[in-house]
């Protein structure tokens, strides 16, 4: 019984940790995370303050959901936010609701917290083209589909579906 249990533990913590991007973000001299970081940044305090009453009290649009499921398995994501960014705090939770809400595999999707300037120590924005946060950039076989600027036209799981789907999108500041 000893065994099957530690068994039952090893195996939920390798499945666990294959599914996060190991984080490398750190805090700049503001308390602000800087790099590469994943959910579990979140939930640790200070940013947990923000992340989950926001996380908890978005109410996802569960036929969009549905809907994304079959077409977020073809993409990748590549997401700039700021731990400092009003908006980055309240639409990252709802994001992270989403993608856990249609489940999503993390092991596509790579998300840079950068400083006010948004930038990165190691200038992991570089060819981005970053000029708001959050920014959500998703691929399809390695090409640019579309991306999500700030705050949503329509709601964050409609506005992705359309990118994903192939509908015509413009994000918050394309005319």
């Amino acid at each position: 019984m000893k065994q099957l249990f530690l068994s039952i533990i090893l195996i939920t913590t390798i499945s666990c940790t294959a599914q996060k991007k190991e984080a490398t973000a750190t805090k700049d001299q503001s308390g602000n995370l800087v790099g590469i970081a994943n959910k579990d940044n979140f939930l640790q305090e200070p940013y947990s303050n923000w992340f989950t009453p926001n996380y908890e009290e978005y109410t996802a649009d569960e036929v969009t959901i549905q809907k994304l499921k079959p077409l977020l398995k073809k993409v990748t994501i590549k997401a700039f936010m700021g731990t400092w960014c009003g908006d980055s705090k309240e639409q990252t939770p709802v994001f992270y609701k989403i993608l856990d809400k249609a489940d999503f595999d993390y092991e596509n999707l790579e998300l840079v917290t950068v400083n006010r300037s948004k930038v990165t120590p190691d200038n992991l924005q570089e060819g981005f083209d970053i000029q708001r946060v959050p920014t959500f950039i998703f691929y399809k076989n390695g090409k640019e589909v579309g991306r999500f600027v700030e705050y949503p036209r329509e709601s964050v799981e409609a506005d992705i579906l359309k990118i994903v789907s192939g509908e015509p999108y413009k994000h918050s500041y394309e005319d």
